[in-house]
Parts: structure tokens; C-alpha cells; sequence
């Protein structure tokens, strides 16, 4: 087992997604769940653990070789290129009996329109929120509030070192092994030889530029 799984999915990103899906999200077997930033270190892992609980995978990434990576080697149901489609008319297409949980890594207009797809109930873990992090100005949303209450709906935002603090990091560690260990949890990294190249490849991950998790070789 290589290293660099401790810097991802057998690290500080697979317990991100394992709690922030199972104890935010609380995804039932049938229901339907939607991630955003599905090709990343996190977002890989939350749509694979979803497939382990039974449920309908939908991710949303950019660009037709990330959605193919998705569906045919980690098994989603479906995938929704954002750079070329309408997210809230392709999100409806691709979970015809509505989102019951969102794993939202990006925020922005891609999530407006998840949530306008939401059913009644949906829970909305919101671990990030990358497409305003390299805003120069404030960009207007329309409020969440009406569909919140409308759909009663459970938006949560976390820090996954929570689970550190309630003494339950050891769990979700032990838990990915087994999944690696028994391939039911598949890995992919994107690396970059050459520590001068950090600043690149960080710069890169925060682009989109990856798929799944980003590692520097020395």
C-alpha cells in the first residue's frame, strides 16, 4: 500500500469524506446523492462510499474525461459535466426522483442548482466552497432561505477535524483501509515530480486540474 494514501484516502481527505457523507449526509439505501467537485481527493471518495450504502451516485466535474473516469472506473450512476451543461436541467435528468443528499464541495451556481432539485428532507453537508475562493468582488446568489423552507431542507458546514476532537479519527482511518484493502474503494493521484513544483501544483489542484488527489514528489 503506498504511502501517499496517508495524504488522501486513507488520510485527512477520506475521513472528510466518510464523516461528512455518513454523519452529515446520513444517505439512506435507494436514496440519491449528489457531489460536486466528484473528481477530487474528497469528492471521489464521497460518491464511492455512497455506491458501499446502496444509494443512486450522480457527480458533477469538469470536463468528459473526469465524467468517464467517474462512471466507468468508481462506478457512478451518472455524471454531469458543469463546463457544458446546465446544472440544474442536467442534475434533473441524471436524478429523475430528486437529490436526497449533497455533498457540495464548490458552492456558487452549481450548487443553486442542486438544491433546486433537492427533495424533501435532503440533507446538504457543505464541506467547501471553491468557485468563489479566487473572487476579486462580491457575486450575488439568489437566497437559499425560500428553498430551504420550502423543501425543509438540513444544510451543515464542517471542519473535519471535529471527529479528531470527539475522539473518533481512528474510525473513519480504519474503516478506508478496509474498503482499500478489499477494493471496494479505488485510488487515483495526480503527481508532480519535483518539490520546486509545489506552488504549480497546488495552483493546479485549486484550478481543477487534478484528478483525485494531488501529490508532490520530491
Amino acid at each position: 500500500m503506498s504511502r501517499s494514501l496517508l495524504l488522501g484516502t486513507i488520510g485527512m481527505p477520506g475521513n472528510t469524506a466518510y464523516f461528512g457523507l455518513l454523519d452529515i449526509c446520513d444517505p439512506k439505501p435507494g436514496e440519491t446523492v449528489v457531489v460536486s467537485g466528484a473528481a477530487g481527493a474528497v469528492g471521489t471518495l464521497v460518491g464511492q462510499i455512497a455506491k458501499l450504502q446502496g444509494c443512486r451516485v450522480v457527480g458533477i466535474a469538469g470536463g468528459e474525461e473526469k465524467c468517464e473516469h467517474l462512471v466507468k472506473e468508481l462506478g457512478f450512476d451518472a455524471a454531469v459535466d458543469y463546463k457544458k451543461k446546465n446544472i440544474l436541467t442536467a442534475v434533473r435528468r441524471a436524478a429523475p426522483a430528486g437529490v436526497d443528499c449533497y455533498f457540495d464541495n464548490v458552492g456558487g451556481n452549481i450548487s443553486n442548482g442542486v438544491m433546486m432539485n433537492m427533495n424533501m428532507y435532503g440533507r446538504i453537508a457543505v464541506c467547501g466552497a471553491i468557485t468563489g475562493y479566487n473572487d476579486t468582488k462580491p457575486v450575488l446568489y439568489p437566497a437559499l432561505q425560500p428553498t430551504m423552507v420550502a423543501f425543509q431542507l438540513k444544510m451543515e458546514g464542517f471542519f473535519v477535524w471535529r471527529w479528531m476532537h470527539m475522539g473518533r479519527w481512528e474510525e473513519g482511518l480504519n474503516q478506508m483501509t478496509r474498503w482499500v484493502e478489499d477494493g471496494k474503494i479505488k485510488n487515483r493521484e495526480t503527481v508532480v515530480e519535483g518539490f520546486e513544483n509545489l506552488p504549480a501544483a497546488f495552483i493546479g489542484m485549486l484550478e481543477g486540474k487534478n484528478t483525485g488527489k494531488m501529490i508532490v514528489k520530491a
